[in-house]
């Protein structure tokens, strides 16, 4: 009977397994293919991929300004200077006690959708370099057209024209914005948050909560920088020039007919002067012509008189 060989668990464990490791190996690379293709990148309708991660709060206050700017006709810019809590109270209780007696007068309702908002200029003024030179239309078919969209990005990031408002987006900053194009709830809010000659405050008689410290407080501590009327930038006076429109936007239109009525009556004077000016030269003329034939006839006639 042979001797038997004892062997420790240490020489166990270390007992080579090549054979094993190559079996599976080669089992492995017989069954694995050489590439694999990319899964394709599917995403909802709903929520197309951005380019910057659309829960960060950066990025809601982005789509939040870009859809503001696009739906608001009418925006004043204030800068403001450190107001506290109970002076935005009361100044917004004033500012829509004044835009609902503002509807009642003009029969409208636009109270409620008038709003005086706190915004960081920074990414304000991204917004607005994407809504001035981002045009979703003309990116072909795509449904990659949103504000946060890499097409976006790029658009404004690479825009070497800078806006006509963002010189004034620096610092702390509030806007007044208005749904629709109305002078009259201009001239009413510019009253309320920039008072002057043009647009005195409402008397103490009238309105007696306007005058209260806190009101008064926080309307010193606003200063009126500018506004944004249908994509065109108006400096203060042009602000108040639009308050100041009489007969509102009736006012303005009436303006217009006007003036195109005074151009055409100017237009038809013009040509019927050229037309009677042409009409007596031509006439002038045709005298002279009968004054140097009537000679000529009578010479010819004493001629024959005489033969």
């Amino acid at each position: 009977m042979p001797p038997r060989i004892r062997l420790r668990a240490s020489q166990l464990l270390a007992r080579p397994t090549f054979p094993l490791q190559c079996r599976y190996a080669s089992t492995a690379a017989a069954t694995t293919p050489t590439s694999t293709p990319p899964p394709p990148q599917r995403y909802p309708t709903t929520q197309p991929p951005s380019y910057k991660p659309p829960q960060f709060r950066k990025s809601q206050l982005h789509r939040t300004y870009t859809s503001l700017l696009r739906s608001t006709p009418l925006l004043l810019l204030f800068q403001h200077n450190n107001l506290k809590s109970n002076e935005w109270t009361s100044l917004r209780r004033e500012l829509a006690n004044a835009m609902r007696a503002a509807d009642a007068s003009n029969a409208t309702h636009l109270a409620d959708s008038i709003k005086l908002q706190v915004i960081r200029g920074s990414m304000f003024a991204m917004a607005l370099r994407v809504v001035e030179f981002w045009h979703p239309e003309t990116t072909g078919p795509s449904r990659l057209t949103h504000g946060l969209s890499e097409a976006a990005y790029k658009a404004a990031k690479n825009a070497q024209i800078k806006t006509e408002l963002e010189p004034l987006l620096a610092g702390p900053l509030v806007v007044l914005t208005l749904p629709a194009m109305s002078p009259e709830h201009l001239a009413v809010a510019l009253s309320i948050l920039a008072p002057s000659p043009a647009f005195p405050a409402p008397r103490r008689r009238v309105n007696p909560g306007y005058h209260e410290p806190a009101v008064l407080s926080a309307v010193q501590k606003l200063m009126l920088l500018g506004a944004r009327a249908e994509g065109r930038v108006f400096d203060t006076e042009g602000a108040r020039w639009i308050g100041g429109i009489e007969g509102g936007i009736d006012g303005l239109r009436a303006q217009v007919v006007g003036i195109l009525q005074s151009f055409a009556g100017g237009l038809a004077g013009t040509l019927e002067t050229a037309s009677k000016s042409l009409y007596f030269t031509l006439e002038g003329r045709r005298q002279v012509l009968e004054d140097e034939s009537k000679p000529e006839g009578k010479e010819e006639a004493k001629e024959e008189a005489k033969e």
